[in-house]
């Protein structure tokens, strides 16, 4: 394999740190919202058929089902109880190797199956109010891939593997505080440990933070199971439970800031209107999602910092640089921010050129917030070395990616 035809260009910034601007924004669509569900369930069929493809025929064929709508269904939740009364329709869209020859015969793979168990699989797995048999319906619209893109993919199929896209991946490092609360909000509040506790929490949470100088607000949408709120003296007293137990851990990740937590504001007693549901997420009831809306590689949507609009979820782990490329950018932002001293923040670029080696972009592009500016020298070779050695090892994160070990949205 040759590396020595990799550019990389590595430059010093002179810019404000993100921590130290005087307005910071960061989301993050949680496990329950409707575009977290789209990009979780291509990624569960993506994972499923690569799954299929290596026990049956001993390496991952070519797919990319990374386009997935989620319909909002109805119903009809009510203090104690509640019913679903149209359910929620997940259509699973792409490409897909549906045809092998094998021994000079073709051989069908079951596409429609492994996909439908893939995506019913994952709801059981994530939700203990949404039963997939009942509350939705799952279809599949997949569909042989383009001759070229089949053909590219398999010639790197015994070799490095050509990038099926000319595309770019985007990642950063580290994170704000501000970053670090917002993630860590949304994965306190749908921990084991919080449902057990606080079972009226479902599953579909939002979290937006603001930052103004040292002052902090998160604004958290919690849906709120109906059927274990008899009321609205106890919907109200779970909300004040949320506000304090986000509170607590934002004593420990920013003791430093006056933080502000808002739960449901769009409530109004007065109108009866309460963020109920009887499933756990906003998709019982005419809220949508679609693949690629929500949350980029590092968890988050950061509109604060470089980033990229391509969706991570359901494309191949093989060769598909809009996935490879933006887990990869990551790692190498992180290991930078971790192993060469006085770097404050770090940003990378990767930008493929489809039919080349994924451990041949045509560019890796670094940007390095320093200490200080002016001893840049061994800061720029030792982010050039670490990039070097990270883009040559592109082709182990497919393993990690099919073993779901790999964050990506």
């Amino acid at each position: 394999m040759a590396y020595e035809d990799m550019r990389i260009s590595v430059s010093v910034l002179r810019i404000t740190p993100t921590q130290e601007l005087p307005v910071e924004l960061v989301e993050r669509k949680g496990l329950g919202h409707p575009d977290y569900i789209a990009d979780a369930v291509a990624e569960a069929s993506s994972v499923a058929l690569s799954k299929y493809y290596t026990e049956r025929f001993g390496l991952i064929l070519h797919h990319n089902v990374d386009k997935v709508l989620v319909v909002g269904g109805q119903s009809n939740p009510v203090f104690g109880g509640g019913e679903v009364l149209h359910p929620i329709y997940i259509i699973v869209a792409g490409r897909a190797t549906e045809f092998v020859n094998v021994g000079g015969s073709l051989e069908r793979i079951p596409i429609g199956t492994i996909v439908v168990s893939a995506v019913k699989d994952w709801i059981k797995r994530n939700f203990r109010f949404l039963d997939p048999d009942r509350h939705v319906v799952v279809d599949y619209m997949i569909r042989s891939g383009s001759v070229d893109l089949v053909k590219t993919f398999e010639a790197g199929a015994k070799s490095v593997p050509l990038a099926n896209d000319t595309s770019f991946g985007v990642g950063f490092a580290p994170l704000t505080t501000l970053e670090k609360l917002v993630l860590e909000t949304e994965r306190e509040l749908n921990s084991p440990k919080v449902k057990s506790e606080l079972p009226e929490v479902g599953e579909d949470i939002k979290v937006m933070g603001l930052r103004v100088g040292n002052k902090i607000k998160l604004t958290v949408a919690a849906a709120l199971i109906s059927h274990l709120i008899p009321d609205s003296d106890h919907y109200m007293s779970v909300k004040e439970e949320i506000s304090n137990r986000v509170l607590d851990l934002a004593t420990k990740i920013a003791p430093n800031a006056e933080v502000e937590v808002n739960v449901n504001t769009a409530d109004n007693p007065k109108l009866g209107i309460y963020y109920l549901t009887v499933t756990g997420t906003s998709a019982e009831h005419g809220d949508d999602g679609a693949t690629g809306r929500g949350n980029r590689a590092c968890g988050l949507i950061t509109p604060m910092r470089r980033m990229s609009l391509e969706a991570t979820a359901g494309k191949n782990p093989v060769s598909h640089v809009g996935k490879l490329y933006n887990v990869l950018a990551y790692r190498i932002a992180e290991r930078i921010v971790k192993e060469v001293p006085r770097v404050r923040e770090a940003y990378v670029e990767l930008l493929s050129q489809i039919g080349k080696p994924i451990t041949r972009p045509q560019i890796a592009s670094i940007s390095l917030l320093l200490e200080n500016p002016e001893e840049a020298g061994s800061a720029k070779s030792d982010a050039e070395a670490i990039a070097r050695e990270e883009v040559s090892k592109v082709t182990s994160l497919t393993d990690l990616i099919v073993r779901e070990q790999v964050q990506l949205f």
